[in-house]
């Protein structure tokens, strides 16, 4: 069985020298691989210690990548910050002011009036 790391766990590294992350519910450290990443350093600092699958799959990774980034697997996310993070990504609906409807033009009034000179 996996070990399962809290996501507050994974927060606490989030250091250049001490550098965790998520990607699909697995977390990784992958602070010996930060000067070998092809995308640059600045990439994984920006999701240490957080979820980056998003930005891992925007980039679209190759299947060598995820091969690589096996080697550095530690655990996985524990099952309540899964739940905790699947209802943080329920949408919510979104709240519209409700406007009156547009007065009618000018040429609406005219259809009725027909001998309005303006018209």
């Amino acid at each position: 069985m996996s070990k399962e790391i809290s996501l507050a766990t994974v927060k606490e590294h989030n250091t250049p020298n001490d550098l965790w992350l998520i990607i699909e519910n697995k977390v990784y450290d992958v602070t010996k691989f930060r000067l070998e990443h092809p995308g640059g350093e600045d990439s994984l600092l920006d999701v240490a210690g957080r979820d980056g699958t998003k930005e891992f799959n925007d980039v679209g990774h190759s299947s060598e990548a995820r091969e690589i980034l096996k080697k550095y697997y530690i655990g996985n996310l524990a099952a309540a910050d899964i739940s905790k993070k699947r209802v943080q990504l329920v949408p919510r609906p979104l709240k519209r002011a409700m406007r009156p409807p547009p007065p009618p033009s000018n040429a609406a009034y005219c259809i009725n009036l027909p001998k309005v000179p303006s018209c």
